[in-house]
Formats: C-alpha cells, structure tokens, sequence
C-alpha cells in the first residue's frame, strides 16, 4: 500500500505520513524544505521499517508537480491514497485591507496546489482501477467569519471541488473524501500572522485546540474503510468550538 502525502514536514501532514507509515504504508511525502523532508524520511524508515519516497517540490508550480510525479519509479505508481494536504493561511485583515500577494499564495496553494497534484495522479489511479484521494478541507469552507474573505473562498472551493471530483473519479472506483478540521495548533496561525508567535499563541488561548494527531487519525480512518464505503467529509472540532466564531475559553 502506497500513500502520496502533501506538505508533509510540519503539522498535519507530518502527523498523517507518521500515521501511515505505522500502519505500514509506504509513503510519498513531498514539501518545500528539503532538510525537514530528508529528517522525516530517516524517522519513518527507522522507525517504522517502510520504503520513503522524499520529492521536494512546490505544489503551487504546475512544472514542478508534473515532473516530481513523472518521475516516479514503477514501483511506486500503485499508489493507493493521495492526501491534498498542503495549505496555508496568509493574512488576516477585512477585504478592502487584504495584501494581494497574500491572496495569490492561498489561492495558489489550497486550489491550484490541490489541482495540479490531482490532475497527475488521478490518471494512475484510474490506471490502477482503484484509489483514494483525501482533500484537507476546513470549517472554514462552510462558514466564513471576519477578516477569513480569500482564506474562507479557497476552503469552500475546496468542498466543491471535493464535490465534483468524487463525480468525475466514481466511475473509475476512485473515492474522495474531505476533512474539515476547525481550530488545530500547528504552524497554521504562526504562518497567517507571519511569524507573529504571541499574536499565533493568542488564537488559542483558553481552549486546548485539535492537535496533528487528531487530524491524522481522521484520515487514515477514513482511508481504511472497506472498499464498499466512503467517508465524503468529516467535520471536526475541538470540544471548545461550536463553529468558526463561537468558543468556550477557560481563564487562564
């Protein structure tokens, strides 16, 4: 079993190839930073006795998608689960205030990152006749709040896009299953508030936040349902959160 993981050296997608390879998967894992990508590749073949398959790409250049995934050995083109799950947060300010290179890098990233990487591997799923693709969607795709406008739009794209490829893919026994995680402490808000660490601290003060973890296990759970069912979106909060607006914060 083979699993092609997205943005995969930090937070969610570090938890999930951890997960996966426990599970005894081998895993494809991709990212930007070369140096995090090589130390998690060791970590998971020591520990967990599996082949890795490091590719260090940027998911929002078309290139550089095509020719990662063109590359790949023979031997790792069965591939079983695609997790879309790089994405990012940049900014934080009301529309008429927005920074529109920030705009261009979250839609780059969460729509056309997702895009480009399906539109490679799709076609070897449908090759294979089976495969498993797992978007990384948000609360945020199904409410919006203040200051989230561009964040917000490219997570409910992403929800129609999670809609409309399970459409395309059904006839060739491929599923498609989104997670919709709500407030999670990873680099998220580190990145949105652009390396502002007391302001990121702040967004989860008084509450204890979803964590990696529990993101990771609500993939591969979805991942290894029996071939007869699929998990078409998964909303998860923390227990303090009732929707993008309204928490219980404890004093602290």
């Amino acid at each position: 079993m083979i699993a092609f993981i997205t943005g995969a050296t930090a937070g969610f997608g570090k938890a999930t190839a951890e997960l996966f390879a426990a599970n005894k998967y081998d895993v494809i894992i991709t990212g930007r930073r070369k140096e995090k990508l090589d130390k998690l590749t060791e970590e998971l073949q020591t520990l967990h006795s599996v082949r890795v398959l490091p590719l260090c790409f940027d998911v929002r250049n078309a290139g550089e998608v095509e020719k990662a995934v063109a590359s790949l050995p023979e031997s790792w083109k069965q591939i079983d689960v695609l997790v879309n799950n790089a994405g990012l947060a940049v900014g934080y300010s009301p529309i008429q205030e927005g920074d529109t290179d920030d705009w261009e890098r979250m839609i780059d990233t969460n729509i056309k990152g997702l895009l480009f990487m399906t539109r490679r591997v799709a076609p070897l799923m449908i090759a294979n006749k089976r495969g498993h693709i797992i978007n990384m969607g948000s609360i945020a795709g199904k409410e919006v709040y203040a200051n989230g406008n561009v964040y917000c739009a490219s997570k409910y794209a992403v929800d129609a896009l999670n809609k409309s490829m399970r459409i395309d893919l059904l006839p060739h026994n491929i599923r498609v299953t989104s997670i919709s995680p709500g407030l999670a402490e990873t680099e998220f808000s580190i990145v949105r508030f652009k390396g502002d660490e007391e302001r990121a601290k702040n967004v989860y003060k008084g509450i204890e936040p979803l964590k990696a973890q529990d993101i990771a296990e609500a993939v591969f759970w979805a991942a290894s349902r029996p071939p007869h069912v699929n998990i078409l979106d998964i909303v998860i909060t923390a227990g303090a959160q009732a929707n993008t607006t309204t928490f219980i914060r404890k004093n602290t």
